[in-house]
């Protein structure tokens, strides 16, 4: 059994998003293992500089960071990630557990995206789509694929 770790920065607040999060994840935990890692944000100054925007950046990467577990494949999402369709993101993860990969660490950055370390940490880096979406629904959105690959492999239906 796979083991997942989603490390997310800053909090869920609306009550649908955790509705749906908290369904997801005991839907996956027929398949893998599953574990989410919230760090905490850092308030960004409306029309913060450049050099803010980094150090923002890079506090939260610090965090990020040092919530990586050993051995884990660290996978960044990013909006200039790689694109993957959901057959493909089911076979990749599929992939991935056969050739050893045996835990996996989905990253989702903060309102600022993710710092340069944690980029360069990343084994790989993926995209949903060159929109940009708030993190507590890049959560449900990382969890509807994941769930979608687990019953792609196993051959179970799910609707499209």
């Amino acid at each position: 059994m796979q083991r997942i770790d989603i490390i997310a920065v800053g909090k869920v607040k609306e009550r649908f998003f955790t509705e749906a999060i908290h369904e997801y994840e005991k839907r996956i935990g027929r398949f893998a293992r599953l574990d989410i890692i919230e760090v905490q944000d850092e308030k960004t100054p409306e029309n913060a500089s450049e050099a803010v925007n980094r150090q923002i950046r890079e506090k939260e990467g610090e965090r990020i960071l040092k919530n990586i577990r050993g051995g884990s494949y660290v996978i960044a999402m990013a909006i200039e990630g790689k694109m993957y369709d959901s057959l493909e993101l089911s076979d990749h993860i599929r992939d991935l557990g056969i050739r050893g990969q045996s835990h996996l660490t989905f990253i989702i950055g903060g309102s600022l995206g993710l710092s340069d370390q944690v980029l360069q940490r990343a084994d790989e880096k993926i995209s949903f789509s060159k929109l940009t979406f708030p993190h507590q629904l890049m959560r449900v959105i990382l969890l509807e694929q994941i769930y979608r690959s687990y019953k792609i492999m196993n051959h179970e239906p799910y609707h499209k």
